[in-house]
């Protein structure tokens, strides 16, 4: 007997549990009808034409706490990572292999173009230069002679021609002894900011040995990329903005300069250049941004996220309408900790209840506490729904 006791006494507890989670919960009923004990505990699924259900102690209007519906947009921009390069950049080699005898910058300064970076032992350049000068004027005295006489017939044709050829092939040699030369000093091609030397003087270089890296970073360009659904709607000119990862108070204003043309076809997304200027010299290349594009968007209405309810069903906000509650089923399209855009029966101005929602039943009669920032305008005013 005593079991029997306990199992009744079991069973009445529940029973009561399940009572009373069904008049305070909203989402109960549904459940409790599908798993077939609704009926037993007396309860049913109110609906718009059934009378309204008083909240919690029943003595009234339920009171609540409303927030106004506002206009919200989505898919109005893209925010992508990218990467940070200089405009030009060059790294310096020499073209051929020497010992380094002057070292005419110490690194990490701006240059001229044409700046002399380095020269390397050059000595038998400028004894080869030496001999061709030589040779070359020796030829042109000659040619010259030979010209002269050429009037007079005392010289033949042919030898005036062997004349000729000589002065031209001893020029040519000239330049050629004169390029070699050349080929010893290193000279900076661009303006721009040299990177740190890891050389000495003294040192002996191979010809393609990376020496150092200049680079003009007047502006900087900005590698990223964009998703293929904006593909169309994408074009160089379009307005960026732009915050370096490393400087999160620093917001810089740029455009796209170019636009691939081809969709990778593994992650779906478009290579899109952008283009920041940086007179003020804060960038480097190499950090990292977060990029941010903006579109037209499209126009939904927003509510409070703590208007956002669940059921069985799905996500519903309870709405103001003639002072009762209307159960509006929600699409959420996006969310944020202020607002969540929703496809829903709403329009800007309408009220929605964020706090007290725990009893209420479609019908109810509402009476308003307290409202969120901008409910008492729409309250006095309220907005014509779509």
């Amino acid at each position: 007997m005593a079991i029997l006791r306990q199992l009744i006494l079991a069973i009445v507890v529940l029973a009561g549990t399940a009572w009373a989670w069904a008049q305070y919960v909203p989402s109960a009923v549904p459940v409790l009808e599908r798993i077939g004990v609704a009926d037993l505990l007396g309860v049913a699924e109110a609906d718009d034409a059934a009378p309204a259900r008083r909240s919690w102690g029943g003595g009234g209007p339920a009171g609540v706490i409303v927030a106004p519906v506002v206009q919200g947009v989505i898919d109005n921009r893209i925010e992508a990572i990218g990467d940070g390069r200089a405009l030009r950049s060059v790294t310096l080699r020499p073209e051929v292999t020497g010992r380094i005898t002057d070292l005419a910058i110490t690194g990490g300064e701006f240059v001229e173009a044409g700046t002399v970076v380095l020269r390397l032992d050059d000595e038998s350049q400028r004894i080869a230069l030496e001999r061709a000068r030589l040779v070359h004027a020796e030829a042109e005295a000659d040619a010259e002679r030979l010209e002269q006489l050429g009037g007079t017939g005392a010289v033949s044709a042919v030898r005036l021609r062997e004349a000729r050829l000589a002065l031209r092939t001893a020029a040519l040699e000239l330049e050629e002894a004169e390029y070699e030369l050349t080929r010893r000093t290193l000279r900076s091609p661009i303006a721009g900011w040299i990177g740190v030397l890891d050389i000495a003087q003294g040192d002996r270089v191979s010809a393609d040995d990376p020496i150092a890296t200049v680079t003009d970073r007047s502006a900087i360009l900005i590698d990223f990329r964009v998703p293929e659904r904006v593909v169309g709607r994408i074009e160089p000119g379009r307005a960026i903005s732009a915050r370096p990862l490393g400087i999160p108070d620093l917001v810089l204003d740029g455009e796209v300069s170019a636009v691939d043309t081809v969709v990778d076809s593994t992650s779906r997304t478009l290579r899109v250049k952008g283009r920041v200027d940086n007179s003020a010299d804060r960038l480097r290349a190499g950090m990292a941004f977060e990029v941010t594009l903006r579109f037209q968007g499209d126009t939904l209405p927003a509510v409070d996220p703590l208007s956002v309810q669940w059921s069985a069903d799905g996500s519903f906000v309870w709405a103001v309408r003639d002072e009762k509650a209307v159960r509006v089923p929600v699409l959420i399209r996006q969310r944020d900790a202020t607002q969540v855009i929703v496809e829903a029966d709403l329009a800007p101005g309408d009220l929605v209840v964020t706090e007290g929602v725990q009893g209420l039943r479609p019908g109810a009669e509402l009476r308003i506490t307290g409202s969120g920032q901008g409910a008492q305008a729409a309250i006095d005013a309220p907005a014509k729904r779509l």
